[in-house]
């Protein structure tokens, strides 16, 4: 990992000062998504009926908090803390009342003061029904740019004006505090009224320590035993000091398991900020009274440090800061929740200690010194991210529902089951090990037929991560493993079983594992098809390498020496597969590619078009690395196969699906997926332009307007006539991820309307229509049913921001 790119002190700075310029101080940026607070959603979507299985949470949902491969968890945008990602590759979605916000106002000289749970919801079962729950719907909005969101609370019973602002430091080239397990929220405070205000703002917290003991969606295999609270108090300079509760358990000595560890929240206490706690109390039954009663009279805590282990019930703390505002004043507050659980431990027992480790220690014992680094750094973190927004936040040439989706999407890079780490007992020199899953109904790491498209943020923002992982599938091409695995697909289609090896020499695998097993040593454990004669992995694997070469300015060229024998082994696999030797490989009548359910018989546009770009790509490469030999085969092997792909799938109007299945004359909305590719990294024209414009043209006209009156984006295939084929599952459906990339190729073809309009159908469906918000699917059909929840691919919204290579910056660097 390039340490130079870890934050300093000095680059935050300069980051400050660029802020200043482009940004309005702590406003709300007017682009960024909104919603009521509490508003429900009528006619909300939901997940295909046949689907049962998969995750649908409903959409009470909002921007998580946490870093890459800390964990994460979310706090709706009705104000519950509800999904909860802190177990690798585990999703659980259950509300936890005892973990809220509230809030405590009075004017001087007011009869008495105002005291709320900020949450539209309350407990079902009688717990803590002494509190104020049920904030009014819609009293405020909720805004959200990812990685910040904001509450905006607007209720006219309270005297005080108050916007919370949340945020984990998810920071561009940042390899340190974009790891932290630690969330921030900044409580900005206005008087607007003539009389000094009183304000206190209340966060309670259950001990969660134990709760992720089990892998099922829910905490009802939760255990709080031995669960034991403190108060923690820690002088932190001129800021102030740290007061707060951490929320542990009795153990014999270090953390050992992956549930074990500490949370704490934490603020500081400063001249006028007022500083009360409990460090425990149940919120079961009326546990939390005596606490709701005290809070509700002044917005004090009793000051309690009373403790007792738990013996099964859980326990919980509570922190208020208190304030008084002058008329017109304004003061912001800083408040965290971190957590210390530094082990991760997957399926068949082999043991990570997460990234944040490498800065935190592994003792799992250190919550209170990453919240003091929340509470210390939580101003700078936030104009670093305010800085980074600004030049696409403020760039009103572009649609503003576009921007805001911009960073939302990127969500799904931290919250969708991201890994960093390395190895318990492994080398401290190496680099950590980065993935994120598929999804959480498909729970595999890295999948690399989806990466494609998904990873174009974190190449974007992150370089070292995407190389990093791309050395990782590098490696793996060279690996024969023998296991046996159903092959699933196929026992369905013949009714008796069929078996497929794990992974043969010369494939690049569909993923880096899953979960349940031991990622990145068994890897390629799909067995929906079998991927070893999947005809679009090592092409996108080839493109993957030569992009991120290009769009780190064609300097790394170590990069490029470290991985051209895999992308050789891998473009030499596929020879086998053309059969009849005219430069294209012949798919056999299997689902053979990302849409593994659409069957593929003969030559195709979609796969074809990715082996003439990763053609072009080892060509580029070849000659980059002076391998003249190389550069020569690959330029011969793209001319022939070029030939052959005109002749056989250009029909006058568009690619067709492939030369000799059932579906060879539909218009495939991917069907220039390596063209998108060679724009994105200036390899040039694989087919002449007029037939790319054409072909755009006519996936316009109707795999986008003529489905659902082109507000759903593109379907993935239609019929020639521009009749809706119902035939398979795959082809009906809305792909969020390639409509982006689509979208992308039609802004470089200069198709901007085309391109604007095909992508905000699938803003539409997320956004305003079905409520899919921060769990962006996969796929949904014409009825708004989606599958797969939670997606990798949509992220490829970043591709419409990468339509062509940034300048090239000179060459002969290394990594």
């Amino acid at each position: 990992m390039n340490s130079s790119r870890t934050s300093s002190t000095v680059l935050l700075l300069a980051i400050l000062a660029l802020t200043t310029q482009l940004w309005a101080g702590d406003s709300i940026p007017t682009v960024a998504w909104t919603r009521g607070i509490g508003e429900p959603l009528a006619n909300a979507g939901s997940r295909k009926a046949a689907l049962d299985t998969l995750i649908d949470d409903g959409y009470w949902q909002g921007a998580p908090v946490g870093g890459f491969g800390s964990g994460t968890f979310s706090r709706t945008y009705r104000g519950d803390f509800a999904r909860w990602h802190l177990k690798a590759g585990i999703h659980k979605y259950e509300t936890v009342y005892a973990n809220q916000f509230a809030v405590f106002e009075k004017a001087e000289g007011g009869a008495e003061g105002v005291a709320q749970v900020l949450l539209t919801d309350h407990p079902k079962n009688g717990d803590l029904a002494n509190w104020k729950w049920d904030y009014p719907l819609k009293a405020g909005t909720y805004y959200s740019l990812y990685p910040k969101s904001w509450y905006d609370y607007t209720w006219e019973k309270l005297p005080a004006h108050l916007t919370l602002e949340q945020f984990s430091p998810i920071i561009p080239d940042n390899y340190k505090e974009s790891s932290y397990p630690v969330a921030v929220y900044r409580w900005h405070a206005e008087n607007p009224s003539a009389k000094p205000v009183t304000v206190s703002v209340m966060l309670s917290w259950a001990n969660m320590v134990g709760w992720l003991r089990d892998d099922s969606r829910n905490f009802d295999g939760r255990s709080s035993s031995g669960n034991v609270n403190a108060i923690v108090s820690k002088p932190l300079g001129s800021a102030g000091a740290l007061k707060g509760v951490v929320f542990d358990r009795i153990r014999p000595g270090n953390v050992e398991n992956d549930w074990d560890g500490q949370f704490a929240i934490a603020t500081l206490e400063s001249p006028g900020v007022e500083v009360s706690y409990v460090s425990t109390f149940t919120p079961e039954g009326h546990g939390g009274d005596q606490l709701w009663n005290s809070f509700s009279k002044d917005g004090r805590l009793p000051n309690s440090d009373f403790k007792w282990v738990s013996s099964g019930e859980t326990v919980a703390g509570a922190i208020a800061v208190r304030f008084t505002l002058k008329p017109g004043e304004r003061r912001v507050i800083p408040m965290v929740i971190s957590w210390d659980l530094p082990l991760v431990q997957f399926g068949l027992g082999r043991r990570w200690y997460r990234r944040y480790t490498d800065f935190f220690g592994t003792s799992g014992k250190n919550a209170v010194n990453i919240a003091a680094d929340g509470l210390t750094h939580a101003d700078a973190w936030s104009d670093a991210i305010d800085a980074w927004q600004a030049p696409y936040v403020n760039d009103s040439s572009k649609p503003a529902w576009y921007r805001a989706m911009l960073f939302n999407e990127l969500y799904i890079l931290a919250d969708g089951g991201s890994f960093w780490g390395r190895p318990v007992g492994g080398d401290a020199k190496a680099a950590p090990k980065f993935s994120f899953m598929e999804c959480y109904d498909y729970p595999f790491y890295s999948t690399l037929d989806v990466r494609f498209s998904g990873s174009m943020p974190l190449i974007k923002f992150w370089p070292d991560l995407d190389k990093e992982e791309l050395r990782t599938f590098a490696e793996t091409v060279f690996r024969d493993e023998p296991d046996t695995l159903m092959w699933v697909w196929k026992t369905g289609q013949e009714q008796r079983p069929v078996f497929r090896t794990r992974k043969t020499k010369g494939s690049v695998p569909h993923d880096l594992g899953v979960p349940l097993e031991d990622p990145f040593y068994k890897d390629n454990q799909f067995s929906w098809q079998n991927t070893n004669d999947w005809k679009d992995l090592n092409p996108k694997f080839v493109l993957m390498i030569y992009r991120d070469y290009v769009l780190t300015g064609q300097k790394d060229v170590q990069f490029l020496r470290q991985t051209w024998p895999a992308v050789q082994l891998a473009l030499d696999y596929l020879q086998k597969y053309d059969r009849d030797g005219d430069g294209l490989p012949e798919s056999e009548g299997f689902p053979d590619q990302t849409y593994d359910e659409w069957v593929v018989r003969g030559s195709s546009a979609y796969s074809g078009g990715l082996l003439l770009a990763s053609l072009r790509a080892a060509e580029e490469i070849a000659k980059e690395l002076h391998d003249t030999k190389a550069q020569g085969k690959y330029h011969d092997l793209f001319t022939r196969g070029r030939e052959a792909y005109i002749k056989k799938l250009w029909n006058g109007e568009y690619f067709r699906y492939d030369t000799d299945s059932e579906y060879r004359d539909n218009i495939q909305a991917d069907q220039l997926a390596g063209q998108w590719y060679a724009e994105l990294t200036g390899l040039g024209d694989l087919v002449p332009p007029e037939m790319q414009r054409k072909a755009l043209k006519k996936i316009f006209d109707n795999n986008v307007m003529k489905f659902a009156k082109g507000e759903m984006g593109a379907v993935n295939g239609i019929g020639a006539d521009g009749t809706i084929i119902t035939s398979n599952q795959q082809v009906q459906e809305v792909w969020a991820g390639t409509t982006f990339s689509l979208a992308a190729l039609m802004l470089s073809a200069g198709l901007k309307e085309e391109g604007y309009r095909t992508a905000w159908g699938v803003y539409h469906v997320i956004y305003e229509t079905q409520g899919y918000w921060f769990r962006t699917p996969e796929a949904y059909d014409i009825d708004g049913h989606y599958r797969a929840s939670m997606y990798m691919r949509p992220a490829a919204i970043w591709a419409m921001e990468m339509t062509s290579p940034p300048p090239q910056q000179g060459a002969g660097g290394t990594r």
